[in-house]
């Protein structure tokens, strides 16, 4: 079974309720990580819209968000430092313009704000890479232009640090948070699905680095066959290929709760077949963490500890 070694931290998310932790709740929280052997963090996004981690002067004036009391950004830069861990930054979502056929105003927002948040932070040593927060399943409209703009203006200012993506794939679950259906009949093909990635990937390659499909949106037992062509994809164009092993369930009525930690070890175990190099979870705090707001999230964490403690 995979091990997983790696979380996205959810601090701006619009589907997720809120935790109100404080400095010492996120410490304690790097350290239950660092327990069950995660080394990388990941912040998702570093705003959404009008809501920021970090007291962006671009984004305050340009954008006109909301200034946030707390700089979560420098924050979990001296965590990652003091819990030995490898810090990836997750650029702006504007929710809005590449969505709708504005992506060159996306880029134009992003490539200011990686200038901005390096000279800001970059000489933290935890600074270890970048995360493209615009996730897609399919060759969506201007995808290619934006990971490759976005993703070689990161390397560039930062003397070649890795880029992430994490897409996820168009399957029988790839339905809105916001809807109350569980799932859909109109799902890509595992050859639909390898085509269009091929292509994404023969385009992106030398911009992004590392490639995370998320592990939830296809049926537990079609999985492995997609992780696979991800895999073997990712091989033939140069990239290194992770796992984004979700945390969450999406096969209940409610969204969302942790998972069943049975459905959480199958897609390990996939993910181990496949040979990808690295499992990380969307997402330890909320949905693994002892002291999480789900009471489900602290068995599911004593549940892996169980199984991965001689492996």
């Amino acid at each position: 079974m995979k091990k997983i070694t790696g979380t996205f931290l959810d601090e701006i998310s619009h589907d997720i309720p809120h935790q109100n932790w404080s400095r010492e709740e996120w410490d304690r929280d790097f350290y239950f990580m660092r327990k069950i052997g995660i080394d990388t963090v990941i912040l998702i996004r570093c705003g959404y819209k009008k809501w920021l981690t970090y007291p962006s002067k671009i984004l305050l004036k340009s954008q006109n968000c909301y200034e946030p009391p707390v700089d979560l950004v420098r924050m979990f830069l001296e965590l990652s430092e003091k819990h030995d861990m490898a810090f990836y930054f997750g650029l702006y979502d504007s929710g809005s313009y590449w969505h709708d056929g504005q992506q060159k105003k996306e880029v134009e927002i992003n490539l200011a704000v990686i200038d901005e948040v390096w000279r800001f932070y970059g000489q933290s040593p935890a600074f270890c890479g970048w995360y493209l927060s615009q996730e897609v399943s399919r060759r969506f409209a201007g995808i290619v232009d934006i990971y490759s703009k976005m993703g070689y203006h990161c390397k560039a200012v930062s003397n070649h640090l890795p880029v992430l993506i994490s897409p996820y794939i168009d399957g029988i679950k790839n339905v809105s948070s916001l809807s109350s259906q569980l799932i859909k009949e109109d799902t890509v093909s595992l050859e639909q699905h390898e085509k269009e990635w091929n292509d994404i990937m023969s385009a992106i390659h030398g911009a992004v680095d590392i490639v995370a499909f998320q592990d939830g949106h296809v049926e537990y037992e079609k999985l492995a066959d997609y992780l696979s062509v991800n895999s073997d994809l990712a091989a033939k164009h140069g990239l290194r290929c992770w796992t984004n092993c979700e945390s969450f369930d999406r096969d209940m009525p409610i969204k969302f709760l942790p998972i069943k930690w049975e459905k959480m070890r199958l897609k390990l175990l996939a993910a181990e077949k496949a040979g990808v190099e690295k499992a990380i979870t969307f997402e330890f705090s909320h949905f693994m963490s002892p002291q999480s707001c789900y009471p489900q999230a602290h068995n599911l964490y004593q549940r892996y500890l169980e199984e991965t403690r001689h492996v």
